[in-house]
């Protein structure tokens, strides 16, 4: 490995990590963050390991199956994760938020350790349905004070940066070395969404 490649992997690797100190224990405690409702919205997806790992598992799988799907996940999650949140904020109930949150990481980090290449509709699918949970989980969350919209608005971003982060760590795909740092982010993610899923599930 060269030494660009590999100050690309330590770069790439902390943009994979980014977020994850701001890490909380349980979604019912929305703590105050301050900045008004945007800045709400957009601080607090980086308050959950769990929200951090599969948003940053999106862009990663994105860019690890290429184009289009580098950039249609990434659209894809965000887009579905408003309507799920439109369903939280409106109370409409969807059981097993905190377990379908752990299995987006666990799944799309497999899919990336795997080198899983489903067709794209597939993986839209399947990134939209855990879309749904994360969404659900924020609109759920949202304070009483705050502006729906800009309060979405700031976790859509915020959403978008995660996926950017991933997308930034899958393009040392184009490496051979890469591809294997790649895929073992990918396991990482999984191992630690498993975690989240014991604790969910026990």
């Amino acid at each position: 490995m060269t030494g660009t490649q590999g100050r690309l992997l330590t770069a790439s690797a902390m943009l994979l990590f980014t977020g994850m100190a701001w890490a909380h224990g349980d979604h019912g405690d929305a703590a105050p963050l301050g900045g008004g409702s945007f800045m709400t919205g957009f601080l607090h997806p980086f308050t959950g390991w769990d929200h951090v790992v599969a948003m940053v598992a999106v862009g990663l799988w994105g860019a690890f199956l290429g184009r289009p799907a580098i950039w249609v996940l990434p659209i894809v999650f965000p887009l579905v994760m408003a309507f799920g949140g439109f369903l939280g904020l409106v109370g409409v109930p969807i059981p097993g938020i905190e377990v379908g949150i752990a299995l987006s990481a666990v799944v799309l980090g497999l899919m990336v350790a795997a080198a899983a290449r489903p067709p794209l509709w597939v993986a839209a699918v399947l990134v939209g349905g855990f879309a749904i949970f994360h969404g659900h989980a924020h609109g759920t969350e949202l304070p009483s004070a705050a502006d729906p919209l800009l309060y979405s608005l700031g976790f859509v971003l915020a959403t978008g940066l995660m996926h950017a982060g991933g997308i930034a760590f899958g393009l040392l795909t184009r490496w051979p070395a890469g591809r294997w740092a790649v895929r073992a982010g990918g396991g990482l993610i999984g191992l630690v969404g498993l975690s989240f899923l014991l604790a969910a599930t026990t």
